[in-house]
């Protein structure tokens, strides 16, 4: 579970940005804006990051606050796990990143898995539907939904990219560091259970 600090900082923010976006009273939209910039400092200090900085990452969203949707596409080969290598942190994880409006889920994840690794795929099953905040990852601006959907491989091949600096598939004891922002060694070790009893009902929460 994450630090307290933190899930309440969300939450001002949250309260901060519904505020902002039906408040018309120019007194309650100057309140609104305080509770904003005090989330903003809460989260600055607890992350060691600049206030003005998360500031300006709340400042991106607008209307009544939501969740954001992590997609990460589970596609196994020969008993084997699909990763890749992050260029920014030289870490592993699997394909995958925010989902874009006017995606389905499905049409998410098939998208970051090619331009991710190069493959082409068909999403099959929903493996697994988490609260980031819940399963031990560094802490985070937003609040998360991460979604693990599992997925066939129909073509392609493997493919780097400028985001992407190794493509590779891993038996479930050779998983190579993890991009523990993105993935943890636990949700790695839930896929493969998934893979070995595929009537497994998902996962959430």
């Amino acid at each position: 579970m994450e630090s307290d600090w933190l899930a309440w900082a969300r939450r001002l923010n949250a309260l901060a940005q519904t505020g902002l976006t039906f408040a018309e009273n120019p007194y309650d939209i100057e309140r609104y804006a305080a509770i904003r910039t005090i989330a903003a400092e809460m989260i600055a200090r607890g992350m060691g990051a600049d206030a003005g900085r998360v500031l300006d990452l709340f400042a991106c969203d607008a209307g009544y606050a939501t969740p954001k949707v992590d997609v990460r596409g589970v596609v196994f080969q020969g008993g084997e796990i699909l990763l890749v290598q992050e260029r920014s942190d030289g870490l592993w994880t699997l394909p995958g990143g925010w989902a874009d409006v006017g995606d389905s889920p499905a049409d998410a994840v098939v998208r970051e898995i090619r331009e991710e690794s190069g493959f082409e795929t068909r999403a099959t099953k929903l493996l697994a539907l988490l609260d980031r905040s819940r399963h031990g990852h560094p802490p985070h601006v937003n609040h998360i939904y991460k979604v693990f959907i599992r997925c066939e491989i129909i073509g392609g091949s493997p493919t780097t990219s400028h985001e992407i600096q190794g493509v590779g598939f891993f038996g479930e004891d050779e998983i190579p560091d993890l991009s523990r922002t993105r993935i943890m060694p636990s949700q790695i070790a839930r896929m493969f259970e998934h893979y070995r009893q595929p009537d497994l009902p998902a996962d959430f929460d």
